[in-house]
């Protein structure tokens, strides 16, 4: 083989040279070989990033159930405060039967014991006020009748003094109701007399809103309706009275006779104002309380704006 490429030319020599040298085989290629350490450290981070994972995949479960628990919580907690105050609601209102209601404010017939009780229930359905302001929700508007009152309310005052003054066959209060709408109040009190002789004596007022819980009413007028005469349950020995008093009445002047018909009615405007705040407010109870803190209960007559009506009033804070 050696005395063959002897016998070659030179420059097949250096070109046979030159080939082996580009076409000799490479060694075989391997990945570098790393140190043991590096392997270690890198099987250890991919260990902590998957222990991380899975701590937060276990704190967002127990996020996710405590906020669940407290969910059903607050659920069985407004539950439970719904109840109390459905049950407060109806031991006021039997605490007002059996006290006489009305007619037993009205002539002073409710006994202290009475009277304390009543207080009580008035107390403890206050503090379970589901209105946080009273004086701008849809709920305080509407007909409400008067259940209980004090003795100093204002307003009340000179009907309380006629019902005492007069026997209850000569003269007997019925009936108050409250009309609150748009700003405005209308007392309407429903008289008897003699029971044959039905009358309303009406006041008007003015509801300006001062605070979340604290309203001012201003009296406008009082009006004075036209008795309305029950002939069938007139007595016998009143009826040639009254057939007096009619005939008197046919002979009056005209404007007197129209006064008469008509009503009579007084102006009010800056005579009489008085501060109350909304203790309690609902769809079916309303519980106000004067400037000396005594509380006048009214239910409701009509049926109450849905819960997700909202009011417009604003008040001056």
């Amino acid at each position: 083989m050696a005395a063959s490429l002897h016998c070659l030319p030179s420059s097949t020599l250096r070109s046979l040279i030159s080939l082996s040298t580009h076409t000799s085989p490479s060694p075989l290629s391997l990945p570098p070989i790393l140190p043991l350490h590096h392997n270690a450290r890198k099987t250890s981070i991919n260990r902590k990033v998957k222990l991380k994972l899975e701590r937060r995949r276990r704190m967002g479960g127990a996020v996710r159930a405590m906020v669940q628990q407290e969910s059903v919580q607050r659920a069985s907690a407004a539950y439970a405060r719904d109840m109390e105050r459905l049950s407060a609601k109806e031991s006021l209102l039997l605490a007002l039967k059996d006290a006489g209601g009305f007619e037993a404010c009205s002539r002073q017939k409710a006994t202290e014991m009475q009277r304390i009780d009543v207080m009580e229930r008035i107390t403890g359905l206050e503090r379970l006020n589901p209105t946080p302001r009273p004086t701008t929700s849809p709920y305080f508007e509407g007909k409400w009748i008067l259940e209980w009152f004090g003795p100093d309310t204002p307003g009340l005052v000179v009907l309380r003094i006629l019902s005492e003054r007069l026997p209850t066959t000569l003269a007997n209060i019925t009936q108050i109701d409250l009309l609150l709408k748009d700003g405005t109040s209308k007392v309407v009190a429903f008289m008897s007399l003699l029971n044959s002789v039905s009358t309303k004596l009406i006041v008007a007022t003015k509801l300006t809103p001062e605070g979340p819980l604290r309203m001012k009413e201003e009296y406008v007028e009082a009006t004075l309706e036209s008795p309305n005469i029950i002939e069938e349950t007139i007595p016998e020995q009143v009826k040639s009275v009254l057939a007096q008093a009619s005939g008197a009445v046919q002979q009056l002047p005209i404007p007197l006779k129209d006064l008469l018909s008509n009503g009579l009615t007084i102006p009010l405007s800056g005579t009489f104002q008085r501060i109350f705040m909304i203790s309690y407010l609902d769809e079916e109870i309303l519980i106000i309380r004067d400037a000396d803190g005594v509380p006048s209960v009214l239910t409701r007559l009509d049926q109450a704006l849905p819960a997700g009506v909202e009011s417009t009033t604003e008040y001056v804070s």
